[in-house]
């Protein structure tokens, strides 16, 4: 019992600092965001930042989950056959 309490801990400190460093770069993509187009003030602006931030992430969720895809093909797979040189 206090290992699971303490893998149920470890992953609330961990979903914690993935918080922060998330508003981190939240901060930091909202910075680049107001010197490429100006101050997102309007909810103009703040619905662009919205919609590009989501593609953002949709794309690289994509990614990462092809990426997992390969490497599990890839555990599966058969190894090869060393080929003889002649």
């Amino acid at each position: 019992m206090r290992s699971t309490l303490l893998e149920a801990m470890a992953g609330f400190i961990t979903a914690a600092f993935a918080f922060v460093a998330a508003l981190a770069w939240n901060n930091a993509i909202l910075a680049i965001f107001e010197q490429v187009f100006g101050t997102a003030t309007g909810v103009a602006q703040l619905l662009i930042y919205a919609v590009i931030v989501t593609a953002v992430a949709v794309l690289a969720t994509y990614w990462i989950g092809k990426a997992i895809q390969r490497a599990k093909l890839d555990e599966q797979a058969p190894p090869e056959r060393m080929r003889k040189v002649s």
